[in-house]
């Protein structure tokens, strides 16, 4: 693993910083430089290299960290078209970067900016472009003359051959992936007014969904969520919009029983729970959640979780080989939300776009196959098996559905309405332009009597 080493030095290759915002400026520059190189040599997430950072470097204030996390998300999140004023691993084509990032991303500390476009040579650009990519492509066109900057560039060209779109839908995608997401967030026990008075005293501007009736948008900013009364009483989950899609999905009644065969941490085992609640609406319920996983930590972290938000009726029951760790035909619903590529987060972790490779689209069909394949066969006649992932590649997706449809025709599609779009389709996908979410991918089958 690379080491991130204190960053005090007033100068690099030559160059001398006189004023505060230079020194603070190129110290910020070696950060970043030794950060992206941990996430593009040991090829780990960005997230956690920050979150190891911040952890044994303390002596950053909230700015300096947010100039930090902000410019490393920007650079992976352009970085199709940054890599084209040359090699970030030479002084003045990395202080070029770091000017472009920060124009492409309209950051607001101007006064680093205009440093490090000092410092990379360049000539003065304008602060103030456009936000559309026509505006922002002839920003670079500027800085790169001669160079041409595609929208589609901005993903890996590997990533059109196993999401083939094209047109408007191309486009749309590309803007999306180069916005920042909000922090989507999903209320339990308590109504969304109530929430958002409390969350209005923490001083988080935050907004009800047009979508869901127990969904908030918490906006951009950066929070401790340990420090939120509503988060620690367990009435707040994070969770994003369109993963909040599959619980919809589901549409568990009160009194269901149901299995979450791939749960992870627990947020849809939590959400179907909640939503169980709702509509049991005060009276007895009898429903309950087996969770499972093949990773102890993360069913610890969701019994931890089940416990914070006084929820009852959570089982847990983890996958030890491959036989099932629940009963045969059991279950009035099983959602096997699968393993896979993760394409549809990409606009939360632009740096995957770059680490990963067309193998972890393909190598995972098999597997997802597979464990729908055993799952279905816990649910009983006349139930529901509800398959989704966080992939936009149809061969994680409509392909795995078909070929399971094909060996278990005691299986139909059900037709869903897109609950963004209004459209009915049996095979929902959830684009990250459509409600301002993640990427996600769902259907929902009924079992033959």
């Amino acid at each position: 693993m690379t080491s991130i080493p204190n960053q005090d030095s007033h100068s690099q290759a030559g160059l001398q910083a006189t004023t505060p915002a230079q020194k603070r400026a190129l110290s910020h520059a070696n950060t970043i430089k030794l950060l992206f190189a941990q996430v593009l040599q040991d090829a780990q997430p960005a997230d956690r290299v920050l979150a190891n950072y911040f952890r044994e470097h303390k002596k950053h204030g909230s700015k300096d960290r947010r100039v930090i996390r902000e410019t490393l998300f920007g650079l992976f999140r352009w970085w199709g078209w940054l890599q084209k004023l040359g090699a970030w691993q030479q002084s003045g084509d990395w202080f070029a970067m770091l000017s472009g990032c920060a124009l492409l991303e309209a950051h607001p500390w101007r006064d680093i900016r205009d440093a490090w476009q000092g410092f990379s040579g360049l000539d003065a650009f304008p602060a103030d472009i456009g936000r559309s990519l026509t505006e922002q492509q002839t920003l670079m066109a500027a800085m790169a003359p001669g160079q041409d900057f595609a929208a589609g560039e901005l993903v890996p060209a590997w990533f059109w051959r196993v999401c083939p779109l094209e047109g408007e839908q191309q486009t749309r995608l590309i803007e999306a992936l180069c916005s920042r997401p909000p922090i989507w967030a999903r209320v339990q026990k308590i109504g969304v007014d109530e929430a958002l008075t409390e969350l209005k005293k923490a001083a988080l501007a935050a907004s009800a969904s047009e979508y869901f009736d127990d969904a908030i948008n918490l906006g951009h900013k950066s929070m401790n969520l340990n420090e939120l009364a509503l988060y620690k009483a367990g009435k707040l989950e994070i969770q994003d919009l369109a993963s909040q899609v599959i619980g919809r999905v589901c549409a568990p009644a009160p009194d269901e029983l149901w299995w979450d065969a791939c749960s992870g941490a627990g947020g849809k085992s939590l959400q179907l729970r909640s939503l169980m609640l709702q509509k049991a609406a005060g009276r007895q319920n009898q429903g309950s959640i087996v969770a499972s996983d093949i990773r102890t930590k993360a069913l610890e972290e969701l019994g931890k979780r089940a416990l914070r938000a006084g929820f009852e009726g959570i089982s847990l029951a983890r996958w030890q080989s491959d036989e099932l760790p629940v009963p045969l035909a059991h279950f009035d619903g099983v959602l096997v939300d699968a393993p896979c590529s993760c394409t549809g987060t990409w606009r939360r972790n632009p740096d995957m776009r770059w680490l990963d490779e067309p193998d972890s689209v393909m190598d995972k069909t098999e597997l997802q196959l597979d464990i729908l394949s055993r799952s279905s066969r816990a649910v009983k006649p006349g139930g529901i098996l509800v398959y989704a992932t966080c992939s936009l590649a149809p061969a994680e997706n409509q392909d795995v559905v078909n070929k399971f449809l094909a060996l278990h025709d005691e299986f139909e599609l059900q037709t869903l309405q897109h609950p963004f779009t209004g459209e009915s389709t049996r095979m929902l996908t959830v684009w990250p332009f459509e409600a301002n979410s993640d990427g996600m991918f769902v259907v929902r089958m009924q079992k033959r009597f």
